[in-house]
């Protein structure tokens, strides 16, 4: 073996950039979703919240997308979205395969003529969200109603998914 001598050269320490905590504890939190909703047999409900790559929640343009309250009983899922100053007409419900699409548009326009000036605005915005539907949802039988801002999509279950639910006894020991 050749002895060969090797120079070390200390240099500057290498800058190490701080960790991104924001990104950090939001992938813990999607493992911690990910093993909760996996381990019961849910994987539909990961997936109805699942942020897709054009980001449903954010407005389409100029109106903020709606709150929504998503909950299930034996025989329904029900959907119910905050639509302040919409009407029923500015609202399209809408299914395609194995999602459900709400969409809206507000439009306003305010004009003003007095003696000394002319005032005239319009403001749109619209919005757009969808949602993976589960199985075991009657197609045929979707409604949506809309009160008072208020929209409730209700997506009953088929016969057979209403007896795949079972009702087991908590014993005490």
């Amino acid at each position: 073996m050749a002895d060969t001598e090797v120079e070390v050269r200390k240099g500057p320490p290498e800058r190490v950039a701080p960790p991104d905590l924001w990104r950090a504890s939001t992938r813990e939190m999607d493992r911690l979703f990910d093993r909760f909703a996996g381990g019961f047999g849910f994987p539909w409900l990961r997936r109805m919240f699942d942020i897709e790559p054009w980001q449903p929640w954010q407005a389409v343009s100029g109106l903020a997308a709606p709150a929504v309250e998503i909950s299930e009983d034996e025989k329904t899922y029900k959907i119910t979205a905050e639509l302040p100053g919409l009407d029923a007409k500015d609202i399209d419900v809408s299914m395609s395969d194995h999602r459900l699409v709400l969409k809206g548009e507000k439009r306003a326009e305010k004009e003003e003529k007095n003696k000394n000036y002319h005032l005239s605005e319009r403001c749109y915005g619209a919005f757009q969200r969808s949602f993976p539907l589960p199985d075991g949802i009657d197609r045929e039988k979707v409604a949506a109603d809309f009160a008072k801002g208020v929209l409730t999509v209700t997506l009953p279950k088929t016969v057979e998914a209403q007896k795949q639910t079972r009702k087991i006894e908590v014993k005490a020991s």
